[in-house]
């Protein structure tokens, strides 16, 4: 089942709001989880992938983030976090250009 892009999208979207928010007060460097993560969805969904590639994976659950050298599960922001780097990641989706999603017509 494939988790609608539209939440998704929604929910990153709040994430790297928050990501900006905390870096502009200095409270945090956002790298020290955004860059694992991205690494992991990386590997988990190769070079080449959709927005809905992404969501679906999104959709499967996000635990294994907690997991990674460098992410630290009791860090209060952790899950908005998580999803900032899933927005960061949306940014090389094949099928992503400047804050949309372009549908491709097959003549």
């Amino acid at each position: 089942m494939t988790y609608p892009l539209e939440n998704a999208l929604f929910n990153w979207e709040a994430g790297i709001d928050r990501l900006r928010e905390l870096e502009r007060s200095g409270e945090l460097r956002g790298d020290d989880v955004t860059v694992p993560v991205r690494e992991e969805l990386r590997r988990r969904l190769g070079a080449t992938f959709t927005a809905s590639d992404l969501a679906s994976l999104y959709g499967e659950g996000t635990d294994w983030a907690l997991l990674l050298d460098g992410v630290d599960p009791g860090l209060p922001d952790v899950q908005e976090l998580i999803d900032a780097a899933f927005w960061l990641q949306l940014q090389a989706a094949g099928d992503f250009a400047g804050g949309r999603i372009v549908e491709f017509e097959i003549e």
